[in-house]
């Protein structure tokens, strides 16, 4: 576990094995994410494209055409979320 206290500014010093295992370097952006668990989870704001491959995969989903795609978006054009 890595430990680190909360200054009298709001400032944490984010230790060095978690920088290195989310790969930060100074300048870099970070998020802090509320879960539904009610956690707060500490991310880069900047991720490597490569990084997302196969993240929308789940096994048994039907696969849909680039037609089926551009039917979905233009039925949905204009519509606000």
């Amino acid at each position: 576990m890595a430990l680190t206290k909360l200054s009298n500014s709001g400032q944490v010093a984010i230790p060095s094995k978690i920088r290195e295992w989310l790969n930060l370097q100074p300048g870099d952006s970070i998020d802090f994410v509320i879960g539904e668990d009610g956690k707060v989870y500490l991310q880069p704001a900047k991720i490597d494209a490569r990084e997302l491959s196969g993240m929308l995969y789940e096994p048994g989903r039907k696969t849909v055409s680039l037609e089926e795609m551009d039917t979905a978006i233009s039925q949905c054009a204009g519509e606000s979320i």
